[in-house]
């Protein structure tokens, strides 16, 4: 099926909005992560941003397309694993609406005690993310209530506008790693490229523990799979979307896979070479971006820390390790 991404023009529109309430985040080439990929290697920092991650980008622009003809929205509602249940309370807060998130049980403690603190109803339900998504839907229709999905064209503007600032930044960038969830942050990474009519291979990367996306791209099909990452929640997706899915095939050079050990020393690589708390999602793109080390000589490497809420036990587990 053929998918659209947002032109150039949009995804400045978009800054704007985004810019309302946050600034641009900071790129940074870390000597010390520069000497051990032993290349040159620019981090984009999503960690720096009013909610810890990247999905502070989003809901705002979602939102601000969805009252563009006056406020009938009477609730929000969405379904996560915490960054975009944050992103969601931060736009609710913005219009003026309530907000309910729908998490799986066991989720991040931190992550729950922030939705709350942005003002988030909480209800835990399911063992995994696809269950919290079809409760969150379910109540949707039964309160009357607009679902914000983790995946939508006005989402993707949202999160392009990092990659605008990533490229415009470092425009020598001869590769970057993408850490896939619900597939977001790799359409928006194509939308940008292509609008830039830039060069940069695009990699995408998946956890062993959700391989959903990296089946289905090799399969050219949408492939279900088993969750089981213990680290890399924000990545934990059973069942691919159609258009991230479509725009991964025309866009994407390959897919890397990494394991929760490879995500846990990523972490603490990023603490220990540039002092950032990274949380397991986050630090996927380096965990790939190491595991490939010795196809990068040479080439500038682009990496994206797309968040840094951990839980303070499992970081300091990880620290100890």
């Amino acid at each position: 099926m053929a998918v659209s991404l947002p032109s150039l023009d949009e995804i400045k529109q978009a800054q704007e909005l985004v810019y309302s309430v946050m600034p641009p985040t900071p790129q940074f080439d870390w000597p010390l992560l520069c000497n051990r990929l032993e290349t040159e290697v620019w981090v984009k920092h999503e960690n720096h941003t009013p909610i810890g991650a990247f999905k502070a980008r989003t809901a705002i622009v979602y939102a601000a397309e969805l009252f563009k003809n006056g406020n009938h929205i009477k609730g929000f509602i969405a379904a996560t694993r915490g960054n975009h249940g944050q992103s969601v309370a931060l736009a609710a807060q913005r219009f003026k609406v309530p907000c309910t998130v729908v998490v799986p049980h066991g989720n991040s403690k931190a992550k729950n005690a922030a939705m709350r603190a942005q003002g988030a109803t909480l209800i835990e339900f399911g063992n995994d993310f696809q269950e919290a998504r079809e409760h969150a839907i379910a109540l949707a229709e039964e309160q009357e209530l607009h679902i914000v999905p983790a995946y939508h064209y006005n989402i993707v503007k949202g999160v392009a506008t990092y990659w605008l600032e990533f490229f415009s930044a470092v425009p020598q960038l001869d590769v970057i790693y993408v850490p896939v969830g619900q597939g977001s942050g790799i359409s928006s990474a194509c939308a940008v490229r292509s609008g830039l009519n830039a060069k940069t291979k695009i990699i995408g990367v998946v956890s062993e523990g959700a391989p959903a996306y990296a089946l289905s791209f090799a399969a050219r099909r949408k492939i279900e799979a088993p969750v089981t990452t213990k680290i890399a929640d924000g990545m934990a997706c059973r069942i691919p979307d159609d258009e991230p899915l479509e725009n991964m095939l025309s866009n994407v050079d390959h897919m890397v896979c990494v394991s929760d050990e490879e995500v846990r020393q990523a972490m603490k690589i990023y603490f220990t070479d540039t002092h950032n708390v990274v949380e397991g999602a986050g630090a996927a793109a380096l965990a790939a971006a190491l595991k490939e080390k010795f196809t990068l000589k040479g080439k500038c490497v682009g990496v994206v820390a797309s968040g840094g809420n951990v839980d303070h036990e499992t970081f300091a587990r990880i620290l100890l390790d």
